[in-house]
Order: C-alpha cells, then sequence, then structure tokens
C-alpha cells in the first residue's frame, strides 16, 4: 500500500532471502486503479479466542485497503464495540447500531451508517445492545441469514465489507459466516492460539456445509509476533506447516502503537503512517488484493 516491505529476514543457507514465515518474500504489485466500485467482497474476520488483533486488523486493513481507493464497510459485529471504539465512536452514545439493522426490518443501512475519518471507509457501529440479538434470533425464520440479508442492499456500493466478529462461535459469528464470502483468521503467534483453531475450522466448515457453499478461508494472518522469542518463532512455523499457502506472508508484530491508535481513535496508518506496524498492514492489503 505505498509502504516498503518489511524489513526480510535473510537464511543461512546461501543467501536467500527469507521474511519471518520461512519463505521467499514476495512482492505483491500495486493493484489498478478502480473506475466503478462493487459488488463488494464481503470478508468476516474470526477467532473464538479474544485479544488476537480481530479488531486492531479490521480497522487498520480497511484503511489501507481504502488508500487504495476502495470503497470500505465496516461492520461492528461485536457486542463489546471494541472496533467503533477504535475509530472514535462513543458506543453508548449511539442512537441506532446494527443490533437495529437485524431486529428492524423497515431500517436502512443509511439509518445507522457512519462516515469515519478515512476517506472511503464507512462503519456499522455496535454497542452492547447487540448482546440481545442472539437470544431474540433464535426464533427467527432463517435466523443464520440475517446480517446477509441486512447487507444485501449495500454490496453494490463498496468494494470490500470486512465484519469484525465477536469472540465466540455463536448465533452472531455463524451469521456473519454465512454473510460472508472469505474468512481471515487472525491467530496470536502463542500457543494456546493455536489450539482452538481447529474448533474455528470445523465451524466454518460446518456452514460451508449447511447454509454458504461459497465460503472460503482467504488466509490466516500471524498476529502479535515477536522474532526475538524462541516460542513465537515456533508458534509461526508450526502455523505454516499447518495451514501453507493459506498462511499470508504478512506478519503483524507486537507494538505499541497499537494500543495508542485505540486510544487515539484512529488507524495506524493515520496515527503513525511510517510506524512498521502501518507498513505491515499495507504490505497485507496487497497481499489481500492479489489474492
Amino acid at each position: 500500500m505505498g509502504g516498503p516491505e518489511p524489513l526480510p529476514v535473510a537464511s543461512l543457507t546461501g543467501g536467500e532471502v527469507l521474511g519471518p514465515t520461512g519463505r521467499p518474500t514476495r512482492v505483491h504489485p500495486t493493484p489498478a486503479p478502480l473506475y466503478q466500485h462493487g459488488p463488494a467482497r464481503i470478508v468476516a474476520l474470526c477467532n473464538q479466542k479474544g485479544g488476537v488483533g480481530k479488531t486492531t486488523t479490521t480497522i487498520n486493513l480497511g484503511a489501507a485497503l481504502a488508500e487504495h481507493g476502495r470503497r470500505v464497510l465496516l461492520v461492528d459485529f461485536d457486542p463489546q464495540g471494541a472496533l467503533s471504539v477504535g475509530l472514535g465512536v462513543q458506543p453508548g452514545q449511539l442512537d441506532r447500531t446494527v443490533y437495529d439493522l437485524l431486529m428492524d426490518a423497515s431500517l436502512a443501512v443509511d439509518d445507522v451508517l457512519l462516515k469515519t475519518a478515512v476517506a472511503g471507509m464507512d462503519l456499522l457501529p455496535s454497542n452492547i445492545d447487540l448482546s440481545a440479538a442472539e437470544v431474540q434470533l433464535v426464533n427467527e425464520v432463517a435466523r443464520e441469514q440475517t446480517l446477509a440479508r441486512t447487507l444485501q442492499s449495500v454490496v453494490a456500493d463498496y468494494d470490500v465489507v470486512l465484519i469484525d466478529c465477536q469472540p465466540s462461535l455463536g448465533l452472531l459469528t455463524v451469521n456473519a459466516l454465512t454473510a460472508a464470502d472469505g474468512v481471515i483468521i487472525p491467530l496470536e503467534c502463542e500457543y494456546f492460539a493455536l489450539r482452538g483453531v481447529a474448533l474455528l475450522m470445523q465451524t466454518i466448515d460446518k456452514v460451508r456445509e449447511r447454509l454458504n457453499p461459497q465460503l472460503h478461508v482467504d488466509g490466516v494472518l500471524a498476529t502479535m509476533y515477536d522474532g526475538r522469542t524462541l516460542h513465537s518463532r515456533e508458534v509461526l512455523a508450526r502455523v505454516v506447516e499447518v495451514f501453507g499457502d493459506a498462511v499470508y506472508d504478512t506478519v503483524i508484530s507486537r507494538t505499541v502503537r497499537f494500543p495508542e491508535t485505540t486510544v487515539a481513535g484512529k488507524p495506524i496508518t493515520d496515527y503513525a503512517p511510517s510506524s512498521p506496524g502501518a507498513t505491515a498492514y499495507r504490505t497485507l492489503a496487497l497481499e489481500v488484493l492479489a489474492r
């Protein structure tokens, strides 16, 4: 996304340059500009484990895609409202949220939509009200398709829709997976984070078989990586061993900048545009577009 590639690590076997994943680094081309928008590809960022970087990735990947002229819609589908907070929105002060869209068929998406400070990136915000949706949707017909029906009216207006899922595999997450074309799995480079992915993959397989045959795992994103520790390097190597080419070349390293951006209510591409974190998400955006 206009920034340099993260510094590669040289292998010890003849000078071939390898990235943190142990594979040769690949340079992804800058995508051609778009002269018309839509229909959007809907991507759910999903992992039932909390604190793995779903919200951080949703915000910063969205902002990096918008830098390339893509029209992006972010959907905060977590009752904690962290995505909304991370973009400077106070969830407790919202009159309408994505919960109202799910429960009130008379509402239009534009009634809830918020413009963000990032040009070309919009937000459907959330707050604690969304936690009631899982209970209220249980008795609805085709309850798993509720979000898909809600988004149908705006797919033509965007190039990418990113859904920030809650850290569970409940009905809200199933709704997100049913609405999505693809899934990005942020995965913390920590042993216990890796253990839980098998259950997530089972859920994705069930949704594909029963509700959404087109659902595809777009990629696994290694987050919170610390190349100084043997543990991080071993976990990343294991992730690549298990998921192969599904693992993005881009690796998101730990940095104090990410918590700072949450307080500031800005993407890192705006808050610290020349930082390694901003560079990493710009590189990820190129990789996502190339796939």
